[in-house]
């Protein structure tokens, strides 16, 4: 993957940063700091689509009696070079005591500026880093795993509308997900689908699960009992974002 562009946007406001890193192997550091308290996105995966860019809060609590700037969490597998591209800007330095500091940070994930690839998705290794006034620094690894995930969408449609009870309901409707490289959304071919019904006045209910055909397409029937709205959910996986289409609601005489 190589070294990756990132940008630090330091204490206090100063201007950007923009920096090649070059950092030591997650585990290996020169020492004189620790890093505790580590989040990114609460433990929630980080799902991306193909055009809007994505804010993941992160945070983390630094112990050091040495002079430093720079501090933050990042994404890396392999070593500390392969890291996932995206800007950083940090908070100043929320006193806690002597030498112990809590800093907030926020990631910024955006396809439609950076050429992300498809192969990104999926698990992240978690690791803490600062640099020291005069040269060197820390980089340790956090022992944390983060999943970054391509987004998916699905669509639906029932019919007839409205329908006589008894009769059949077909439900129809498609699941894609984003590919970072073409910046579209494309048909996610073999996933099951869960179809879910709402009676007027009612909750959500799981009725089937389908799977999408070969071009992403849903297609099941169900017979009309009552007045309600269908629709369609993706429950997402490893590389994947979970998914709810928007209710189609069939009136039953």
């Amino acid at each position: 993957m190589g070294k990756k562009l990132w940008r630090a946007v330091v204490a206090g406001g100063a201007a950007a940063v923009f920096t090649g890193v070059a950092a030591v192997p997650a585990g290996a550091a020169e020492g004189g700091v620790s890093f505790t308290r580590v989040q990114v996105n609460g433990g929630k995966p980080i799902v991306i689509g193909v055009s809007k860019e994505v804010a993941v809060p992160a945070s983390f609590r630094m112990a050091t009696t040495r002079q430093w700037k720079w501090p933050a969490v990042f994404l890396y597998r392999g070593n500390a070079d392969e890291r996932l591209w995206h800007a950083i800007e940090t908070s100043d330095c929320d006193k806690v005591s002597s030498g112990v500091c809590d800093f907030t940070e926020t990631m910024f994930f955006d396809p439609s500026e950076w050429d992300m690839r498809n192969s990104e998705a999926g698990a992240w290794k978690v690791a803490a880093e600062v640099y020291f006034q005069g040269g060197g620094g820390d980089t340790d690894d956090e022992g944390l795993t983060a999943y970054v995930k391509r987004n998916s969408r699905l669509t639906v449609n029932a019919s007839p509308e409205p329908v006589t009870k008894g009769s059949t309901i077909t439900v129809t409707g498609k699941v894609t997900r984003a590919n970072w490289e073409t910046r579209k959304y494309v048909s996610y071919a073999g996933r099951q689908v869960t179809l879910q019904f709402k009676p007027t006045g009612g909750t959500y209910t799981t009725v089937k699960k389908v799977y999408a055909n070969g071009s992403g397409n849903l297609r099941t029937t169900v017979k009309a009992s009552k007045t309600g709205t269908w629709r369609w959910v993706y429950y997402g996986n490893t590389t994947t974002g979970p998914s709810t289409s928007a209710g189609d609601n069939v009136v039953v005489k």
